[in-house]
Formats: structure tokens, sequence, C-alpha cells
């Protein structure tokens, strides 16, 4: 096994993104793909780390870019002010994520019929808004994500399989909410599952995450379980 990584830019409209995409050069021909969306602080090593052990699965891992090449936020702050536009603009999200559902076609190492996506936070709102558009993927994984129904989109069916991977005490996406989302999957006729991990927080699956305050805590036992659902999620989609 050798794990290859490499950046690449993709467009939308004017705005030059850069993806970071990871492959086993040992391996023969064409393979899935599985997009990466980060969290609310833009393409980092996070995100990358996660397409390198999506490589090792023997995908294409693509961590894509929703702010645009070079821009990653400092501190919450920042963070929150790069993400807001695109909270506001659910129509931008969706385009800019579409971009790199495009670009992800365009690797030579990638079988165009077989992708999938997943994101972390804000990233995990990022593929659910992907579904949403009844874009032609085979899943979706939201872990610890922002669940909130776009306003710009009515009477859609979504084609991908949804898995959502939650904290229970998530105060960014309180049980409230994950009970709207499953009625908002049921109505779009969607395959879907909501795993709720108990005594969990947001972002679980980050290991510097440790400010109870905020709601923000890493939780070594979710983070484990959410990434074999992630593996078994898709197998099966892949099958």
């Amino acid at each position: 096994m050798a794990i290859v990584t490499n950046t690449v830019n993709y467009y939308d409209g004017d705005v030059v993104l850069e993806g970071l995409f990871a492959f086993d050069d040992a391996l023969l021909g064409q393979r899935p793909a599985v997009l990466v969306s980060h969290a609310w602080g833009g393409r980092d090593s996070f995100v990358a780390g996660k397409a390198e052990k999506l490589a090792e699965l023997g995908y294409v891992g693509f961590a894509l870019d929703m702010y645009g090449k070079g821009i990653v936020g400092s501190g919450p702050d920042e963070n929150a002010q790069l993400m807001q536009p695109f909270l506001d603009d659910r129509a931008m999200l969706q385009r800019r994520i579409t971009a790199a559902l495009t670009a992800v076609r365009s690797l030579p190492w990638v079988d165009g019929h077989n992708i999938a996506a997943i994101g972390f936070c804000f990233g995990g709102l990022c593929v659910l808004d992907l579904a949403r558009t009844m874009a032609d993927v085979k899943g979706v994984v939201c872990f610890h994500g922002l669940l909130g129904k776009p306003n710009n989109l009515a009477g859609y069916k979504i084609k991908a399989k949804v898995l959502a991977l939650q904290g229970v005490d998530d105060p960014m996406a309180p049980v409230e909410q994950a009970i709207a989302f499953g009625r908002e999957m049921t109505a779009a006729e969607a395959d879907w599952q909501l795993h709720s991990y108990g005594n969990t927080m947001h972002a679980f699956t980050n290991p510097v995450a440790n400010d109870p305050s905020f709601g923000t805590v890493y939780q070594a036992d979710a983070d484990r379980r959410s990434w074999q659902a992630m593996q078994n999620f898709l197998a099966e989609v892949f099958s």
C-alpha cells in the first residue's frame, strides 16, 4: 500500500477552490470516491487525514473546499464569519458542494458512478444538502452535523442513502431538530438512518475538542463507533 496525496484546483464560477485527494496507487483501475466536507474552519489537516484514511480503505478520498483556495479560519469568530454566508444562502452552499462533486468525477482514478460524501459539523449540513438536491450520489454520512432543512428547496425526493451520526447532547443539533430531520427524510422518501450516541456532545470525532461550555467535546467511543458505522454504510452503498 502506498497512499498518494495531491491537491487540485476547481471552480465555482469565478471562485477558485482547492481540493485534496488521496488514493492507494497499489490498486489498479477506477474505484469509488468519497467526498469529505470540512467543519466551519475550512479545509484543514483533520479532513485531509480523513481523506487518507478513506484511501486506506480502497476509496479515493477527496477533501473538498467550501470557502476558497487557502481560506481557513483562525478561530471561532472567524470560522463563524466564513460559515454564516452559506447558512444564509443555501443555494450557494448547494452550488459550491456540487462543484466538488463535478471535480471528483474528473479524477482518472474515480468510478464516476460510485460516489458518496461524508461531512463533519458544517460539512455534515453540506453533504445533507447535496442529497437534498437529488444529486446522483450513492450515500451521504453526516457526523455531528447541523440538520436544519433548507428554505430554497421543496418537494425533493432523496436518491442517496442517508446516515446521520449525532450526539444526543449536541446543543447545535438538539433532539427536537433530530426529530424534525427524521420527518423530513421520511417525507423525502429517503432510505435514512439516525444513530444517536449517549453522553455525547458536538464535535465528538475531533480529538482537540475540549470545551464543554461551548458544547464541543471529543468522545473516543462515539468517534470509533461512528467511523465503523460509516465503513459499514459505505460497503453497503457501493455493493
